[in-house]
């Protein structure tokens, strides 16, 4: 048992080597590895956190058209700021975006901060932020671990932990801070760890240990443990809402209204709903009562919207209205493209 102990501890130090004479060759062409400005690591880091990669690449060259530097994104109107965000969710990520841009004019004089206690207390920056800006744009010895980090340790170390409880985190951070100071690319090493996981000790199937650099000293390859690893136990029971969203339609306008300025989704538009499914009864009375007249009933669908811990179900009830009430914003098909932020939940309705 000693020795396994031994063994385990000595696998971060073979780590980097291995890691960066594979990355070099190997990694994908993506545009925010193009260079190490702050602000665009910042900007394509925030994106990826519950986001595809392909995903982001669409969004991110937008935005940074949009939104070149952090002055422009310390100044952009709400509005503006979250139609460029619209589709990518979790929408406190880019509220967050401007709250800390704000902080760096203010503060810092409109220059990223260089240290990763500063970088650390802007909003919406975590440990792995941190870590990932500190070593990729300045190349200080700071690992960055996130999901990808924890599965790869978890199966090269063969750790039957549970990879979300936070005791686990924190020795993975542990262990890689003794790892990074004696690293000449701390940059290129956070891409490393995070592109081994993405790409070859995948979190989805079985990883592809013939192709990794790590198989050598990789304890569940040569215990064959892999496909058991990682461990996760999530704690956190699922919530499910059931809402009626209504379609509301006076000829080619859509009726729309901003949610409220705290909680899910906050300060986002949305279809006018309610909670629980109403009969198609209800329903209609239901738009009696916000004055909007509905002459018919054109059709109900089902949908599901899931978030990270609560699930909506949802009934889409379609319906013509013979006038609009002020108490909602009537948006044509082209205001929905181009100003209002409909978020996803929302526009999965709309879709046939």
């Amino acid at each position: 048992m000693k020795a396994i102990s031994l063994e385990k501890k000595a696998i971060p130090s073979k780590m980097p080597d291995a890691l960066l004479q594979w990355y070099y060759p190997n990694h994908r062409d993506l545009p925010w590895r193009h260079d190490t400005k702050p602000y665009h690591v910042w900007v394509s880091e925030i994106m990826l956190q519950q986001t595809r990669v392909e995903a982001v690449k669409g969004y991110y060259a937008r935005f940074l058209e949009a939104l070149p530097d952090i002055s422009a994104l310390a100044n952009c109107e709400d509005d503006k700021l979250m139609k460029l965000w619209e589709g990518l969710g979790y929408y406190s990520r880019v509220r967050n975006l401007k709250k800390s841009a704000q902080t760096i004019m203010n503060d810092y004089q409109g220059t990223f901060p260089q240290t990763y206690d500063e970088i650390r207390k802007l909003s919406g920056i975590g440990d792995y932020t941190a870590g990932a800006i500190c070593s990729i744009c300045f190349g200080l010895p700071v690992p960055a671990v996130d999901g990808n980090v924890l599965r790869v340790m978890a199966r090269v170390q063969e750790d039957f932990r549970n990879i979300l409880d936070n005791d686990f985190k924190k020795d993975v951070i542990r262990q890689l801070e003794k790892v990074y100071p004696t690293v000449n690319d701390c940059g290129n090493l956070t891409q490393a760890m995070i592109e081994i996981g993405a790409m070859v000790c995948v979190p989805n199937g079985m990883p592809h240990c013939e192709e990794c650099p790590l198989n050598s000293f990789c304890m569940a390859h040569q215990n064959g443990s892999v496909a058991l690893l990682p461990v996760r136990e999530r704690k956190v029971k699922r919530k499910f809402e059931n809402k009626t969203v209504f379609v509301l339609q006076c000829g080619d306008r859509i009726a729309i209204q901003k949610r409220p300025s705290k909680g899910l989704l906050a300060g986002l538009w949305e279809l006018p709903n309610v909670e629980n499914f109403l009969t198609p009864e209800q329903a209609i009375q239901q738009c009696s009562e916000w004055n909007v007249k509905p002459k018919e009933l054109l059709k109900i669908v089902n949908r599901r919207h899931v978030f990270t811990h609560i699930t909506w179900e949802m009934q889409g009830v379609f319906l013509e209205c013979a006038e609009p009430d002020n108490r909602f914003i009537w948006a044509e098909p082209s205001e929905l493209e181009s100003i209002y932020s409909l978020p996803t939940a929302f526009r999965c309705i709309l879709s046939e």
